[in-house]
């Protein structure tokens, strides 16, 4: 389902993705672990048609997202890092929304609407304002509204980032029974290692825009002869996966900003 081959991203000769290569198949969860500025986030965005790659090969369901961006948009739903619903609509507004948009046929669209807010235990609030949300529910709505289309992949941008232990739990226990029940490609980025190993079948670590090293976790700790996914990730790094700070994000933010012109 998503298949790269020498991919490269420069910012005004600041390399944020550096020759990477990887192919994750139909029903996987594969996992991107890594610090802040490894280059996450920006392959995110090429995958997702948002930016174009410097040179390098990116295939999603079978399509270039460079040039087909339409058919590899249909292909896919996004939960981005930072909460991208409208506050000023009500949870079923903002999936009734989005299915007017990926032209989801009107009676399939109610339903649809129905099983994915029951999904994530929401229909019960589905006429409430999202602005009386906390951040678990708008995840767990941003989830929802991301399937709404039957896309063949899911991916989330640091989809747990600054939620409380037992909703992130609740989140992932939603995204892995999502993927047994419609073998849905699931591909996330995170610098949790716990959530990486827990849930990825297969992790690339992932660091100043390089792969380093890439397997299931019990291979990447064989590999480092160590005693879990935390000390592997040092032994290969040399250094600990920095929590996301509020001056940290804003500093990304900056960046992107400067990218964007």
């Amino acid at each position: 389902m998503i298949q790269v081959k020498n991919l490269t991203k420069k910012f005004n000769g600041f390399t944020a993705v550096d020759n990477i290569s990887f192919s994750v198949k139909q029903g996987e969860i594969f996992a991107f672990l890594g610090p802040n500025g490894a280059g996450k986030t920006t392959s995110i965005k090429i995958f997702t048609t948002l930016l174009n790659p410097t040179k390098g090969e990116v295939l999603i369901n079978g399509f270039d997202p460079a040039k087909r961006p339409n058919r590899v948009r249909a292909s896919f739903g996004i939960i981005f890092q930072d909460p991208s619903i409208d506050d000023e609509l009500t949870a079923r507004e903002n999936m009734e929304f989005h299915g007017v948009l990926y032209g989801v046929e009107k009676k399939l669209r109610r339903q649809r609407i129905k099983d994915l807010l029951e999904m994530v235990e929401l229909w019960d609030r589905k006429d409430e304002l999202v602005k009386k949300f906390s951040g678990g529910m708008k995840r767990r709505l941003e989830i929802a509204r991301g399937l709404l289309h039957h896309p063949k992949i899911l991916f989330l941008d640091e989809p747990t980032l600054g939620l409380d232990p037992q909703t992130r739990n609740h989140i992932w226990d939603y995204i892995k029974n999502l993927n047994k029940k419609e073998s849905i490609t699931i591909f996330f980025t995170t610098h949790y290692m716990e959530e990486a190993g827990r849930v990825a079948g297969r992790i690339a670590i992932i660091d100043q825009g390089r792969i380093i090293a890439s397997g299931a976790a019990s291979e990447l700790i064989e590999k480092t002869k160590t005693k879990n996914l935390e000390d592997a990730f040092l032994a290969l790094t040399g250094k600990q996966i920095r929590e996301e700070t509020a001056s940290a994000r804003d500093l990304i933010r900056q960046r992107r900003k400067v990218w964007r012109r």
